[in-house]
């Protein structure tokens, strides 16, 4: 059985239930689900019973039953057909096409308006309380205006090697079409793999934080230090950012050219299936697993915000001025004595 048969015979709605995933809601010939590739409360996954194909208006991304199987299971089109074809996931079964509605809505595409430096206070701050430098961001991202839905919004925009976005706002999570990897060629014959785009910047973030601090142990007196807020703005080694473990085997030919791979994926299934591909795919080279270093966190940017967190607290109880024993006792014996209640004297009665 072929591409073209899988995609015709098997229905995406069928596969679905078989994963204990049904639609929150239905019209016409189109149910719409809670995303099954991402955490969501609105049901924004649409599916298409009588065309058989997928769309998330939260990501951008939709296809056949092929592209939803290599996305949800962490494989390759190739493997997510052989699986399908072998019936792993249950009987074939025909696709029951009805007779489109007139009355049923169009799906909208999420559409690129324009880019520009990124400056919008509200991105920029979504930014540093993740723990990225805002000079760092502003190197690699720009702020996108996009419409989805039939309205307009702002986000941080990352652009992969195919000229489609990354996008992030404090409540959004998605992507602009075509979706690819994001490539930084520095003629080095060592390479980083990142998840995605968080994930890079935070390890720049983490990288200059830890240099200006060696920096200003060395060097605190002098004025060639480097000023408050300065980071390390580019790696010094070649980069792949996947933007989705699903565009793992596009990044396999470049990544094939280095002899030394580092790997910051996530400490999930997803992540160490990605790892055990990546090590699969590049016999080669030299594959160091980074992600034993924030064992117990989810991802890089999850360990950088818990470091910077810690040592803030850190930063603030040695702020505290330290009061010496006896003055302390002191200071305890006169609060104790404030805080006591005056005894009023009575109007004489004896008892």
């Amino acid at each position: 059985m072929n591409y073209e048969e899988i995609k015709r015979r098997i229905a995406i709605r069928s596969y679905l239930a078989s994963r204990g995933i049904v639609p929150c809601r239905e019209h016409g010939n189109r149910g719409m689900y809670l995303s099954p590739l991402r955490e969501e409360r609105t049901a924004s996954f649409s599916v298409s019973y009588d065309k058989n194909l997928w769309h998330d208006f939260g990501t951008g991304e939709g296809g056949s039953i092929i592209d939803l199987v290599a996305r949800m299971e962490g494989c390759s089109e190739i493997e997510a057909a052989r699986r399908l074809a072998i019936g792993e996931h249950g009987m074939l079964v025909p696709i029951h096409v009805e007779a489109l509605r007139t009355n049923e809505p169009t799906p909208s595409r999420l559409a690129i308006l324009s880019d520009r430096e990124l400056t919008h206070p509200a991105l920029l701050g979504y930014l540093t309380g993740r723990g990225i430098d805002p000079a760092i961001a502003r190197t690699y991202c720009r702020e996108v205006r996009y419409t989805t839905g039939g309205k307009e919004y702002f986000a941080i925009g990352f652009r992969n090697d195919a000229g489609g976005w990354e996008l992030r706002n404090p409540r959004f999570k998605g992507s602009s079409t075509p979706k690819n990897i994001t490539t930084l060629d520095n003629g080095s014959d060592t390479a980083m793999v990142f998840e995605g785009f968080i994930d890079f910047l935070s390890y720049l973030s983490l990288k200059g934080n830890r240099r200006q601090a060696e920096s200003n142990r060395a060097c605190a007196n002098c004025r060639g230090a480097k000023e408050e807020g300065e980071a390390n703005l580019s790696p010094s080694i070649d980069t792949a950012i996947l933007n989705s473990v699903t565009n793992l085997q596009k990044a396999v030919p470049f990544l094939a050219r280095h002899r030394v791979v580092h790997a910051f994926l996530d400490n999930d299934d997803a992540g160490r299936k990605a790892l055990a591909r990546l090590e699969e795919s590049l016999p080669s080279s030299e594959m160091i697993d980074q992600s034993v270093f924030y064992r117990d966190h989810k991802d890089l940017n999850d360990y950088w915000q818990e470091k910077r967190r810690l040592a803030s607290e850190e930063k603030n109880s040695l702020a505290i001025p330290q009061v010496p024993p006896h003055e302390r006792q002191q200071q305890e014996a006169e609060w104790q004595c404030a805080m006591s209640p005056v005894k009023k004297r009575g109007p004489g009665h004896k008892f």
